[in-house]
């Protein structure tokens, strides 16, 4: 019989982690496909597999659908998918993807680029830049810093250009770490992680960020693995 008091803690297919998309901790389901994080209460489970490979990547696309997975396209050399998850419930019409690939800079040493896509309210990308507490007050979404004036970086997502304003870290733990940018995309909150902070400088180039789920072939020839980051 179904039940509104958690179950214990339960993982996903093997090799893959369901937690809270808005922090760590692991959730619980409750019954009705409902998930329970102890700290907020029902919410849209986050799935994030244990270590990054062709096979949990195909199965992070097929989990989130039509829903879009962006990546900065091409992939430099030495450059690999190190990590990647998603909000979604079965079901139901995914809230958020996020990848990230793991290279090196002569300037920055090794560079982790997350970028995350996700619906207004979900609160998965304040978590991965670090933003999920400042003071009192969850953040869920970016601030008032978008749109405040021209977007000081642009990308191309689908061909289209997007506009990217710096979020401010100031008050996050470990500020000086990353850089933060966010900006919209087709309607859905587009941010961009950069550790180190200093790897922001990498976008002065014209980046062009790719659905990944609509490569086809290619999927096959990406290069996984490396260290996740800690978000």
């Amino acid at each position: 019989m179904a039940t509104d008091e958690p179950g214990p803690p339960r993982g996903g297919p093997d090799g893959v982690r369901v937690e809270c998309p808005r922090c760590p901790a692991p959730v619980a389901e409750v019954g009705d496909g409902r998930w329970s994080c102890p700290d907020h209460g029902i919410v849209v489970p986050l799935w994030r597999p244990q270590a990054s490979s062709y096979e949990e990547f195909a199965a992070h696309l097929l989990r989130v659908g039509s829903f879009p997975t962006y990546l900065p396209w091409p992939l430099g050399p030495g450059w690999s998918v190190s990590d990647f998850a998603a909000v979604v419930s079965d079901g139901d019409a995914p809230r958020a993807t996020m990848a990230c690939v793991a290279g090196t800079s002569q300037l920055d040493g090794p560079v982790d680029v997350m970028v995350i896509t996700e619906e207004p309210g979900t609160g998965f990308g304040a978590r991965v830049a670090g933003l999920s507490t400042a003071g009192e007050t969850e953040l869920l979404d970016p601030g008032h810093e978008v749109g405040d004036g021209p977007a000081p970086v642009r990308v191309r997502v689908d061909q289209y250009p997007v506009g990217l304003w710096p979020v401010s870290v100031s008050t996050s733990p470990g500020e000086w770490d990353r850089s933060v940018l966010a900006g919209e995309a087709g309607g859905r909150w587009l941010w961009l992680v950069l550790r180190p902070a200093s790897a922001i400088l990498l976008l002065r180039d014209d980046w062009i960020l790719r659905d990944i789920s609509a490569t086809g072939p290619q999927l096959v020839a990406l290069p996984f693995g490396g260290p996740a980051p800690s978000w």
